[in-house]
């Protein structure tokens, strides 16, 4: 007998694994299983066939609850964690867990949501019904159509089970396990059921001798199942960011310039008045930023140092002494490189902060340090242009998970001097950043 209720108990927890009941904010309660879901909307296949809810709409996904009845009439009620053919884990509504020995289960019932809107309702039909029908049968019994029997409160007759007419109690949980009243009722031997063919049919199991451990096994696969389902259909809700949480911003960024630099060599021997060379290139820049929030504004102000590359150049020769000797300067090139070192204060100011692509406008205030190698064939030297240089433009970024990435244009201004004071004024800056808030 106590193997039969077992295997009722194993079969009924694998039939209800799959369901789970969604609270919708108007406060009504839909039960089914969850298709697929989105950010936006989740798939539910009930009963009465599969509908599409707004996620917008959804107030919670209740969690799958169970109250389980012991011998002797203890109840606990909570959420399944786990079940082996020996025991059964239990998360309780007071937080504890507590693991139950299969032999002392009575019964595996789900829990019904709904049914708190419902008890009192039902508790008076089904009391008027139970009302109804004893006085059918004291009519009946008068009118000598019924044997007469004595029956209890209730409804019931002492022909029934005792134990029915008093209440159930619920069990304590002590360190885990559970404490009941009825502790020590002693356990009867464990036998198979044989299964016809059409009740395996409808349970869904192999027909023959079938144990208590084979229905163990199967409830446990059904609820690893469930469980690798879940992991697989659940898609982690994006993160929100709150603008106002962050006041410090730190960013990395890389990018190309194309340089337009002119070198005046026209002072330089053999060559004459107006040879300009162009010595410049698509200069690779990289450079990092710490701004801070001013008082809670869209407005961020801090530091910002950079570096960025000039490209290897090169072109003729003329000076005297390397062109009178062919023989050791058979094609004679002068060649340049450099680098750009800039550092100073940079702004941002965001437009639309709590987009999802947050567009700012930017603009830097910097010293400039320009380094041109000029190296000859037989003579080299180092041609400087300092001073200071602005730069404006826009950008954008948008969250992934804790970090941001970015786009920002800016045109560069800065006035060079020297033999390099023929050079544009204005170059465009093109990089792509990273960067955090905290």
């Amino acid at each position: 007998m106590k193997r039969t209720l077992l295997t009722i108990l194993f079969i009924s927890f694998a039939a209800v694994l799959s369901a789970e009941t969604i609270k919708m904010k108007d406060g009504n309660l839909i039960t089914g299983s969850i298709v697929s879901q989105t950010e936006y909307v989740l798939n539910l296949a009930t009963s009465f066939g599969t509908i599409t809810l707004n996620q917008k709409e959804i107030d919670q996904i209740l969690p799958d609850k169970h109250r389980i009845v012991l011998k002797g009439g203890s109840q606990l009620v909570g959420q399944i964690l786990d079940l082996d053919e020996f025991n059964l884990k239990l998360k309780t509504d007071e937080g504890a867990v507590v693991n139950i020995d299969m032999p002392q289960i009575v019964s595996v019932e789900t829990y019904d949501y709904d049914r708190g809107e419902n008890a009192q309702k039902e508790f008076v039909e089904k009391t008027q019904q139970e009302e109804a029908a004893r006085q059918a049968h004291a009519a009946a019994v008068a009118a000598g159509t019924a044997a007469a029997g004595v029956a209890a409160a209730g409804g019931l007759t002492f022909d029934n089970d005792i134990d029915q007419v008093f209440d159930t109690q619920k069990a304590q949980v002590v360190n885990g396990q559970v404490v009941s009243r009825t502790e020590a009722v002693a356990t009867a031997p464990v036998s198979t059921q044989t299964m016809s063919d059409e009740e395996a049919f409808i349970k869904g199991v192999k027909t023959g001798a079938v144990s208590q451990q084979e229905y163990a096994a199967a409830a446990k696969e059904e609820l690893t199942a469930k469980k690798e389902k879940n992991k697989k259909t659940e898609k982690k809700a994006p993160k929100v960011h709150n603008e106002a949480d962050y006041n410090k911003y730190f960013s990395v960024q890389a990018g190309v310039m194309p340089l337009d630099l002119k070198l005046d060599n026209s002072g330089r021997a053999g060559y004459s008045a107006g040879d300009q060379y162009d010595v410049g290139g698509t200069s690779v820049a990289v450079s990092s930023k710490f701004l801070w929030r001013i008082k809670n504004s869209n407005f961020w102000l801090g530091p910002e140092l950079g570096i960025g590359s000039i490209a290897n150049n090169k072109f003729e020769e003329k000076d005297p002494s390397v062109v009178s000797k062919p023989d050791s300067y058979p094609d004679p090139k002068v060649r340049t490189s450099g680098q750009i070192w800039r550092g100073g204060l940079t702004a941002h100011y965001y437009i639309n902060p709590k987009s999802r692509f947050a567009f700012y406008l930017t603009g830097s205030a910097m010293y400039e340090m320009l380094h041109l190698n000029y190296r000859g064939e037989e003579q080299s030297e180092k041609i400087s242009s300092n001073g200071f240089a602005g730069a404006g433009g826009l950008g954008v970024e948008t969250w992934v998970d804790d970090l941001m990435i970015g786009l920002e244009v800016r045109e560069v201004f800065a006035q060079r001097t020297g033999d390099l004071k023929k050079s544009s004024e204005v170059n465009t800056l093109v990089q792509l950043q990273l960067s955090w808030k905290f």
